[in-house]
């Protein structure tokens, strides 16, 4: 129960109590709290009270508010820390996520139609596409652009579920000296809807990915189209990290 003579304010109390409610299984994820006229009562202090101790875990991420239903403990998120500039498939790996991987779209050698943002725009590049999938549900679209010399032979080898840059490494012998990303919400056109199968004008996360070598800058490309209902996508700060 409440202290009223403590000089801890009773809204903080209240977070207290439902908050050790929510740690200790007695309300679980996705389930709902009791109303704030039900807390009110059994507690014996005012709504205003009441609503403060639920913004408090609000703000910290352990309940949320749905218009019209009431209050429910959150979901915990599974974080994947996608955009270590070195790839992408270890991250659910290191994770111990289960990932398929599904080839959309083979490597071959193209010529890239006209794009301000990539860097074989009006060139050619060897080219793939993947899909990456976490309990048969669209997680991450892979649209991978390559410098046409330095990767020759690419072409040959499967990359369905091997990490590019362990091929990179292994088989040509390069790691990445640097690169940026970019980071925009996007609306996909009809081919990246249907292949993450999202509904119509639903906005994702996209993602433009540079990378620099010691023999080029910019000679992998890549646009990542990630869905983040299931997952948070992070990006740890600090030196490259390799898979």
């Amino acid at each position: 129960m409440l202290n009223t003579q403590s000089p801890i304010p009773l809204y903080r109390q209240l977070a207290d109590i439902l908050m050790e409610a929510i740690h200790g299984g007695d309300n679980p994820p996705g389930s709902r709290i009791p109303s704030e006229p039900q807390l009110a009562k059994e507690y014996g202090i005012g709504r205003p009270t009441v609503r403060q101790a639920i913004d408090v875990l609000v703000r910290k991420g352990m309940l949320e508010r749905r218009r019209g239903s009431g209050t429910y403990v959150r979901r915990t998120e599974q974080e994947v820390d996608l955009f270590s500039l070195a790839g992408t498939s270890s991250a659910f790996l290191k994770k111990g996520i289960a990932v398929a991987v599904e080839l959309l779209q083979p490597v071959g050698r193209i010529q890239v139609a006209d794009d301000a943002h990539n860097p074989f725009s009006g060139g050619a590049a060897f080219f793939l596409s993947r899909l990456n999938r976490v309990d048969g549900k669209p997680v991450l679209l892979e649209e991978i652009f390559l410098h046409p010399v330095l990767f020759k032979g690419i072409e040959t080898m499967d990359l369905r579920e091997r990490s590019l840059s362990q091929v990179v490494e292994s088989r040509f012998y390069m790691r990445p000296t640097g690169g940026r990303q970019s980071f925009r919400i996007t609306r996909p056109d009809a081919a990246r809807r249907a292949a993450m199968e999202l509904a119509d004008r639903k906005p994702v996360l996209e993602v433009h990915r540079y990378l620099n070598f010691k023999q080029a800058d910019n000679a992998v490309f890549s646009v990542l189209i990630c869905n983040t209902e299931t997952f948070v996508f992070s990006q740890q700060i600090g030196g490259l990290i390799h898979d």
